[in-house]
């Protein structure tokens, strides 16, 4: 199944999952609890705060090799947006690609997102644990801190 038909599906508008898709099309649904919306408006919020020159994007679908990923947030630059707006899916990665941890997720997996991200183009890749402690990631290497927000806090 395209990403496009899942988006046109009257069947799936409604389901209270974060949907993604496999190498073979499937559908993966992951169902989230109230912390990572709050999360994730919180992220928002101090992405703005931080950064200008951008937009913030809510579950940002991203084209990949291993299907349709959604970042739980991202960062787009000017620029990059106007490549991207009118996409279905982002042929290339915003900047920065946030993942909120939940309790589903395993390290492998945000290994794998991370490593897809990168490969597609973000710049950093953030995870945001179950506690609101985030790790940096810029080009795969682990970071203290982030190089194009660095004065975005450690922990919400």
């Amino acid at each position: 199944m395209t990403w496009q038909k899942i988006c046109d599906s009257s069947n799936l508008k409604d389901l209270p999952f974060k949907i993604e898709t496999n190498q073979q099309g499937q559908l993966l649904m992951t169902p989230v609890k109230v912390y990572h919306s709050l999360f994730q408006g919180k992220i928002i919020g101090l992405l703005y705060t931080h950064l200008c020159g951008g937009e913030a994007l809510a579950e940002c679908a991203i084209r990949t090799e291993q299907g349709t990923k959604i970042a739980d947030v991202a960062w787009c630059s000017v620029q990059r947006l106007q490549q991207i707006k009118n996409e279905t899916e982002c042929s290339v990665a915003p900047e920065i690609c946030i993942e909120v941890m939940s309790a589903v997720n395993t390290a492998e997996e945000m290994k794998v997102k991370r490593a897809l991200y990168f490969a597609h183009g973000a710049e950093e890749v953030w995870i945001c644990d179950q506690n609101g402690r985030f790790t940096f990631f810029l080009s795969a290497e682990k970071s203290d801190k982030s190089c194009l927000a660095p004065n975005f806090p450690n922990c919400l």
